[in-house]
């Protein structure tokens, strides 16, 4: 008898496989059980989906709002009459960027990482993913932090000194995650980065069985942010 083949021992349970790692695509879709440590199980929608949104900072929103205000005034100051549209331009612009922001929202499915916003977005099929990785964008970019117009375009798509082009849809700057994936890895920002990389990595193993960078990877031997 070929002793590579796993056989049920007298309780009925199989010996060890490195491909026992493996979770199905329709077992990766189901709702986990909490973990020994005191995990939550994901929230999913009906659908069997994980979402999260961007984390979100009041210091931002704030700065958008103001803006937005002080647009509007000059709108309706005749003072500021000589300015023609750009009050106006101005007002349109904020707003936009305002919605892009308050709008970044993530999803995993039984098939795809997807990162949207108003105006732009990626998806990413979990297939593809080769790592994942806790981040910042001041690591990422040091000057400037990733702010830079590249951020603001339909992919976010950055230069790093470390890593060389990648995308981001991003709301925080700081405390993100980096998916290598396809040509150019994705830099994101969940509101809950370490449950968000749990949940991400338990669909990705579905596909590839265990990955050589992984911050979700179960077990006492996950890296710690």
């Amino acid at each position: 008898m070929d002793p590579t083949i796993s056989h049920p021992d007298s309780v009925g349970r199989m010996s060890e496989d490195p491909d026992d790692a493996r979770v199905s695509p329709s077992e990766a879709a189901a709702p986990t059980k909490p973990q020994a440590d005191g995990e939550e199980a994901p929230d999913l929608d009906e659908e069997g989906r994980f979402r999260a949104r961007g984390t979100l900072s009041y210091a931002v929103v704030g700065t958008y709002v103001f803006l937005l205000l002080f647009f509007v005034y000059l709108s309706r100051s005749s003072f500021f009459g000589t300015f023609g549209w750009t009050p106006y331009l101005l007002l349109a612009v904020t707003a936009v960027f305002l919605a892009r922001y308050l709008s970044t929202t993530y999803t995993i499915d039984d098939t795809r990482l997807r990162a949207w916003r108003v105006l732009g977005g990626r998806s990413v099929p979990l297939e593809e993913v080769r790592a994942i990785e806790y981040a910042s964008m001041r690591d990422l970019v040091p000057i400037g932090g990733g702010l830079t117009m590249g951020s603001w375009g339909w992919r976010g798509h950055l230069y790093s000194p470390s890593i060389g082009e990648f995308d981001s849809i991003y709301t925080d700057p700081v405390r993100g995650l980096l998916v290598t994936a396809g040509a150019y890895p994705l830099y994101i920002s969940p509101k809950d980065p370490e449950g968000f990389a749990r949940e991400l990595s338990r669909r990705v193993r579905s596909y590839t069985g265990p990955l050589s960078k992984d911050v979700g990877s179960p077990g006492p031997g996950r890296p710690a942010q």
